[in-house]
């Protein structure tokens, strides 16, 4: 498959060039995607689809564009081509618009990063439905139990890159997630509810679904008696799942397109002492069957280990070829593949113990974050730390405060990596932390 992609993409970067562009980069690729939802004991949704697309970018006379087609016909694709050159000689010029520079293609890893596993292709109905019977039996099995939805989903992903300056490579890799959220009665009228989800590109790492089941079952009875949050001002301890977000709200802005356009509060960070010297970050994309993993960037930059946090100072952003020429910065890459952040020494019990008090978060509910300033305010939900344990489930409360203060706030940090993920975080600790709610 990989093979007959990789001809796709350099064909059409041939038809490009032979329509009078200066330059073309193409991406061709291929994905099936298998969805099974079962619901209070029974199927309630099938989905299998596949899908296969071509990308080209095309450069021509000081212009650019970009085009889409599902066609790959060889005759239509031709005139597809041809029709996007034309476009693209019809658009206003942009002089930082240029195709990748080749040098940066230099350098690519040969390691294998272990994406593929040939089983996932081979998963039967009869498999599917197992696991959603076994899911759904121990996600039931509680008096409380209003509803359960269990939810396979599974599939295949292969790509090729061409370029007209030298550059070709191929990506593959698969997945398997499953789960179940459910809902329990709770006092009078409310409900409680919440679940859990693993996933790997290989099936046999995954954890039997039964245990998967029993941990979103917990999950959800730990909502039960759920009450409105104080207002305060206390310790936060934010549970390694939902500290991935959180992360990612602190990166989203870390990028050149951002500074460059001033919206970004990293903009004036490189070099400095911006956070707590407790944080590390670190984009990695060589990690074996990393959900981020990769050997080179959309752009076809190749991958390479890259710094954004050292013990709080900023040393690198996000930075694409486009915007890095506009702002003036060196190319690093232009997104991100597996975000890391260095884990500390303490459990989440050893957290707990050392903090005393305070707000464990266990999941956020909406919110925003102005990239510009940093400022944020975010619902949450979780449970009150009360003598080093966790204690009562708390909802109907928000958090407010600024990012960068926020992570200049970060205490410790935990050994519990989150690791169904491509941010790889474990639970944080930040004090003196405003809190409203009751």
């Amino acid at each position: 498959m990989s093979a007959d992609l990789q001809n796709r993409a350099a064909q059409a970067v041939e038809l490009a060039k032979a329509a009078g562009a200066a330059e073309a980069w193409a991406t061709a690729s291929q994905g099936r995607d298998v969805e099974f939802e079962y619901r209070d004991g029974a199927l309630e949704k099938v989905k299998d689809t596949t899908s296969r697309s071509l990308n080209i970018n095309v450069y021509a006379a000081g212009r650019y564009s970009s085009h889409q087609t599902t066609d790959l016909n060889p005759e239509r694709l031709k005139s597809f081509v041809a029709e996007a050159v034309a476009i693209t000689r019809a658009l206003e010029p942009d002089e930082h618009r240029e195709i990748t520079p080749a040098e940066l293609f230099e350098g690519r890893p040969s390691v294998d990063l272990d994406l593929v596993d040939p089983a996932v292709g081979g998963i039967s109905r009869e498999q599917r439905l197992a696991w959603c019977e076994e899911l759904d039996r121990v996600a039931t099995a509680h008096d409380r139990v209003i509803s359960a939805t269990a939810g396979i989903y599974d599939g295949t992903y292969h790509s090729a890159s061409a370029s007209s300056n030298g550059f070709s490579g191929t990506h593959a890799e698969t997945y398997c997630w499953y789960g179940s959220n459910i809902t329990l009665r709770d006092q009078g009228d409310k409900r409680a509810s919440d679940g859990y989800y693993v996933g790997s590109q290989h099936v046999a790492s995954l954890p039997p679904a039964a245990g998967v089941a029993q941990t979103g079952l917990d999950r959800a009875l730990h909502r039960l008696g759920s009450e409105k949050g104080p207002t305060t001002k206390t310790t936060m301890i934010v549970d390694a799942q939902a500290a991935g977000s959180l992360i990612g709200r602190l990166l989203s802005p870390a990028n050149a397109r951002r500074v460059h356009q001033g919206q970004s509060f990293w903009a004036d960070l490189m070099g400095k002492q911006a956070f707590s010297d407790k944080l590390s970050i670190a984009d990695d994309p060589l990690i074996a069957r990393g959900f981020g993993s990769r050997l080179f960037d959309a752009e076809g930059i190749s991958s390479e280990y890259l710094p954004i946090v050292e013990n709080g100072v900023v040393r690198n952003l996000y930075v694409d070829t486009y915007h890095g020429r506009k702002a003036g910065m060196k190319p690093t890459t232009g997104s991100p593949s597996n975000r890391v952040v260095a884990p500390g020494e303490l459990s989440l019990d050893g957290l707990l113990k050392e903090v005393g008090s305070g707000v464990y978060v266990t999941s956020w509910l909406g919110g925003n974050a102005d990239q510009t300033t940093g400022d944020f305010s975010l619902g949450l939900r979780g449970h009150m730390i009360e003598n080093g344990e966790i204690g009562r489930p708390v909802g109907e409360m928000n958090v407010t405060g600024n990012l960068r203060d926020l992570f200049s706030q970060l205490e410790l940090v935990g050994n519990d990596v989150y690791r169904y993920s491509s941010t790889l975080v474990p639970s944080l600790v930040f004090g003196s932390v405003d809190f409203s709610g009751a």
